[in-house]
């Protein structure tokens, strides 16, 4: 008698969408603290454990529940459902603390922005740094999408590393 083999969708799913959920918990814990501005090493390293973590344990779960067995195929569909999922999420997330939660938000980051540049280049003029930021909000669009696909190769790379070290082909008899 076969057994049937688990969906990757499935586990995609699931930990797809707990991944978005902790991620969204982790960004009102920043909004609560004032800190969702920062975008300093220690919080980016945060974020990224977390992913590595949600994709890395629904991977060894596929495995665990396909008797042992995994591929480095599924594990690539695997650890990059989980991303888009979680980065579709992410991105609601984002859309409702920029527009709703909090609607100057993106205002706040380019003047956080303008501070940076004038520190960092301090032969620009501010009329060519108000350029540069005039421009960056006629691409603001570009953001989202930016943000899904960067989330989906996050998770092809982590998706491919478990695999390699997972992986166990059933035998050919």
């Amino acid at each position: 008698m076969e057994q049937n083999e688990p969906k990757t969708g499935k586990f995609a799913l699931n930990f797809g969408v707990i991944l978005g959920v902790v991620s969204v918990i982790f960004g009102l814990m920043l909004f609560s603290m004032d800190m969702h501005y920062d975008q300093g090493w220690a919080i980016r390293g945060v974020s990224l454990a977390l992913t590595v973590a949600a994709i890395f344990l629904g991977i060894l779960q596929f495995k665990k529940a396909n008797e042992g067995y995994l591929t480095i195929s599924q594990a690539l569909k695997i650890g990059t459902g989980i991303a888009l999922i979680a980065g579709i999420i992410g991105l609601i997330y984002f859309f409702l603390l920029s527009n709703v939660i909090e609607p100057d938000y993106m205002d706040k980051m380019y003047e956080i922005g303008k501070v940076k540049a004038m520190a960092d280049n301090p032969n620009l003029t501010e009329e060519q740094i108000d350029q540069g930021i005039e421009m960056q909000k006629g691409f603001a669009w570009l953001t989202y999408p930016f943000i899904l696909i960067m989330n989906i190769i996050i998770g092809l790379i982590l998706g491919l590393i478990s695999g390699l070290i997972l992986k166990k082909q059933k035998p050919a008899y």
